[in-house]
C-alpha cells in the first residue's frame, strides 16, 4: 500500500504538525505501508509573512504531477492548507482523484490575531478546501463538533500520541528543588496567548521552552522569566521532568501534543477549558481547567504526578496510526480489495 502525504509543515520547523507527520510516517512504515511526502524540504520556499520560521514553498503543478506519477500512490492525504496542500488538491480535483485532509491549525484565529480579517472569511475558505475531499481528520471530538457547526463535512477523529519512553518522570532538577517551577513549551507567538502565562503572579519561577517571532520581544519585556530556546529529545524531556506544573495558555490549539508530553513526564496541567485541554485533561486528576489561569496553576501543584503518567499511557502513536488507517478504510472511495490490505496492516499494531 502506497500513501502519499502532502504537507507544508516539515523539518526544520518544530511544531505539533511536524511531530505528528513524522510519527505517522514512522508508524505507517513500521506496519508495512510505503509512504512518500511532498514537503517544503525538497522545494524552493520563502518565509511566511510575520512568521519566518514557517516556509511557504514555490511549487508548480508540473512538480506535483511528476511526484505523484513517480510514486503512484494508492491514497493521497493532504495535511495542510498551504501552497503544497492547495496544489495537490487542485491536481486531484482536476483528475477526479479522491483524497483526505486533516485540520491541524486554527488559521482563521491565527490570521485574526495579526490582521483585521473576519473569521467568517477564513472559515469559508477552509470549508471549501476541506469539503472537496472525501474525509476530514481532526484530533478531538470537541473540534469535530465545532467544525460540524461551521459546515465542514465527513469528519473523523485522528488523535495523537506520546513517546512515553522519552517523556517520563525522572530525577531531573534543572531549576532547583525548593520552589515551584511553572513551564511552558511551544512557539513564542501571539496566537499562543503566551502573555496570559507570563503575566501571572505565581510563586517560584517561570520557564519558556521554544522559539518564535515574539521571542526577543518577550525576553525584553519579561526579564525575570527564563527563556531557553528550542529543546529536543532527552534535553526537552529533562525540562518537562523538572517542572512542577505545565501551563498551557493557548485558546486556539486543536490538540496540544505538549500536554501529553507533560503528563507522560508526571507533570499536571493548568489550562483554560477550551478545545484541546478539555479533550485531554481529566479535571482535578491530571490537571486543572479554569478561566482563572492563575488559580488553575496554583491548584495543579497539589495533583498526583503518578496519575498524570498513568493517563498518558492511554495515548500511543501506534493507536494514532491505527486511527489514520481506519479513517482511510471508512472513506467511501476505498476499493473493496484494499479493505483487507488495511486490515492486515492494522493487525500488526499492538
Amino acid at each position: 500500500m502506497r500513501i502519499l502525504i502532502a504537507t507544508d509543515a516539515w523539518h526544520p520547523q518544530i511544531n505539533g504538525v511536524v511531530r505528528t507527520n513524522e510519527q505517522l510516517r514512522a508508524g505507517l512504515k513500521r506496519f508495512g505501508a510505503e509512504v512518500s511526502f511532498i514537503a517544503p524540504v525538497s522545494n524552493r520556499s520563502i518565509p511566511c509573512p510575520t512568521y519566518p520560521e514557517i516556509r511557504l514553498s514555490y511549487i508548480t503543478q508540473r512538480h506535483i504531477h511528476q511526484a505523484i506519477m513517480k510514486f503512484r500512490p494508492d491514497y493521497i492525504h493532504i495535511s495542510t492548507e498551504g501552497p503544497i496542500g492547495f496544489a495537490v488538491r487542485t491536481y486531484c480535483l482536476e483528475r477526479q482523484i479522491n483524497f483526505t485532509t486533516s485540520y491541524h491549525t486554527r488559521f482563521p484565529e491565527y490570521l485574526a490575531a495579526r490582521f483585521p480579517m473576519p473569521l467568517s472569511w477564513s472559515y469559508a475558505f477552509l470549508r471549501r478546501f476541506h469539503n472537496a475531499g472525501t474525509g476530514l481528520m481532526v484530533a478531538t471530538k470537541s473540534l469535530a463538533n465545532e467544525l460540524t457547526d461551521r459546515g465542514f463535512n465527513n469528519i473523523s477523529i485522528w488523535t495523537r500520541g506520546v513517546n512515553t519512553s522519552v517523556f517520563r518522570p525522572n530525577n531531573s532538577k534543572l531549576f532547583g528543588t525548593r520552589q515551584p517551577v511553572f513551564l511552558y513549551v511551544g512557539r513564542v507567538s501571539i496566537e499562543k496567548n503566551i502573555e496570559a502565562f507570563l503575566n501571572l503572579d505565581l510563586p517560584g519561577i517561570k520557564i519558556v521552552v521554544g522559539d518564535g517571532p515574539q521571542l526577543q520581544q518577550m525576553k525584553r519585556r519579561y526579564p525575570h522569566v527564563l527563556f531557553t530556546g528550542n529543546k529536543e529529545g532527552e534535553e526537552l524531556a529533562q525540562h518537562y521532568a523538572s517542572a512542577s506544573v505545565f501551563v498551557f495558555p493557548s485558546l486556539t490549539d486543536t490538540f496540544g501534543v505538549v500536554l501529553l508530553e507533560a503528563m507522560a513526564s508526571g507533570v499536571p496541567i493548568a489550562a483554560y477549558p477550551v478545545t484541546g485541554p478539555k479533550d485531554i485533561v481529566l479535571q482535578g486528576v491530571t490537571g486543572i481547567l479554569d478561566n482563572d489561569l492563575r488559580s488553575a496553576a496554583l491548584n495543579a501543584l497539589s495533583l498526583d504526578s503518578n496519575k498524570c503518567r498513568m493517563e498518558s499511557l492511554n495515548y500511543s502513536w501506534a493507536e494514532s496510526t491505527k486511527q489514520f488507517l481506519n479513517n482511510i478504510k471508512n472513506s467511501h472511495w476505498v476499493p473493496e480489495e484494499d479493505i483487507d490490505r488495511i486490515g492486515q496492516l492494522q493487525s500488526h499494531i499492538p
